[in-house]
């Protein structure tokens, strides 16, 4: 499972908004590339048939089963502040993550 603090749940729910898809979930997925190897990545899309599916902070969230394999008990912040990244994962399976905190191995 997934967890979003307040504040991404807040930011993601105003993306929908903007996007005017506030009844697509948000996807998280991991893909290979990036500085360490493996990046992750969002996405507002309708959920697919083996996804799994649950909620964390009123957000719907969707994965396939083998980016969820990397990132189970993962957490997500928003950070907005004036040295803010914008979105920040926190991943217990990650052995390094590279400065840019978009990838890791």
């Amino acid at each position: 499972m997934i967890m979003l603090t307040s504040r991404a749940a807040d930011r993601i729910r105003a993306m929908q908004k903007e996007s005017q898809v506030e009844d697509k979930p948000l996807r998280v997925f991991v893909e290979s590339g990036g500085c360490s190897g493996c990046q992750y990545g969002m996405s507002l899309e309708e959920a697919k048939r083996d996804d799994s599916t649950f909620e964390s902070e009123g957000v719907k969230i969707v994965m396939d089963a083998a980016s969820l394999a990397y990132m189970n008990g993962s957490r997500i912040d928003f950070d907005d502040g004036l040295q803010g990244k914008g979105f920040e994962i926190k991943n217990p399976n990650a052995q390094s993550t590279c400065g840019c905190g978009k990838s890791f191995n």
